[in-house]
């Protein structure tokens, strides 16, 4: 015969009041001065890009007659986006084709060689061990300026310079990405799971290829991400390395025609196409992180599921 559980007591006043005065967590409170610092922070970096937005709808006549952050007399929006794939003989398309490719392969291949050098710190041991990684830390402080010229050289006495190996190439170190990785993947690959792997006979190189690939993902998109924006917003190296004006890229050609514009004469026009095209050349960066955010958060979500 079935036996019917009894009915739960209900709760004594005693308990309700005391679950009525149970403290609010730290994520549950508000204060008003961090949502304000928060707002603040929000204008501060959103005021810049609301202003290349406004700017971009302007002519140049509009530009220096009207406030920045407000519109001009008219809306030259398209007529601006035309001028910028149009002026010089269409010269802005090769310098986005040339930073499409500088920043997609020096990502893809710094990401990929950080990847295997933060995976081998994390998991394996070999001389000199710390004194590398030491290195590689010590590496991070080093400005990127102070080894332009060190650099430069170095790509002048093999004959490399004016050409793109000479921005895709120092691209390809990253330090702070092998950094990041092997911080990740000290943590995110068991090394139970890499024994086990080696008991079945897996060689390393599967074990890293099968199994610490796929773990190291997230860790992986943000060195991807990193590397993409540094890469495609990088001014100083293209501009001591390039000489030829249809290999620079975005922010080297644009600099060039800015500078044009500020010596006056008929180039001056080409500040509200300069304007448009930084416009333009932001788009894609947005694009990138919007498509790549969702496999960065989900794989970060993964591995904060303890089981």
């Amino acid at each position: 015969m079935s036996t019917i559980a009894p009915a739960s007591a209900p709760a004594s006043p005693a308990t309700v009041a005391h679950a009525r005065r149970r403290p609010v967590a730290w994520s549950e409170r508000k204060s008003p001065v961090l949502s304000i610092l928060m707002w603040m922070l929000a204008l501060y970096f959103a005021i810049p890009i609301l202003w290349l937005v406004i700017s971009s709808t302007k002519n140049n006549a509009d530009l220096f007659s009207t406030f920045g952050l407000w519109f001009g007399n008219g809306f030259h929006l398209v007529a601006n986006i035309r001028d910028v794939f149009t002026t010089q003989n269409g010269i802005y398309v090769r310098w986005a084709l040339n930073t499409i490719l500088y920043a997609v392969v020096s990502a893809l291949g710094a990401s990929f060689l950080a990847t295997m050098a933060g995976y081998g710190f994390a998991k394996y041991n070999f001389p000199f061990k710390k004194a590398m990684f030491s290195v590689v830390l010590g590496s991070i402080m080093i400005p990127l300026t102070a080894l332009a010229i060190p650099t430069y050289l170095l790509f002048s006495s093999v004959g490399l310079t004016d050409t793109m190996w000479a921005v895709i190439i120092p691209s390809l170190v990253s330090p702070f990405g092998v950094y990041l990785m092997q911080v990740y993947a000290a943590d995110a690959i068991p090394d139970s799971l890499l024994e086990a792997a080696r008991v079945d006979g897996a060689g390393e190189a599967a074990i890293f290829f099968r199994i610490g690939l796929r773990m190291l993902g997230p860790g992986l998109v943000t060195v991807l991400l990193f590397t993409l924006v540094a890469t495609w917003n990088n001014y100083f190296l293209p501009l001591i390395m390039l000489s030829t004006s249809t290999l620079y890229p975005l922010p080297v050609g644009l600099a060039q025609q800015q500078s044009a514009a500020a010596a006056g004469g008929s180039a001056q026009a080409l500040f509200s196409t300069v304007i448009t095209g930084s416009l333009v050349a932001i788009v894609p960066l947005i694009v990138a992180f919007l498509f790549l955010q969702r496999y960065w958060q989900s794989g970060l979500a993964t591995g904060s599921v303890k089981e």
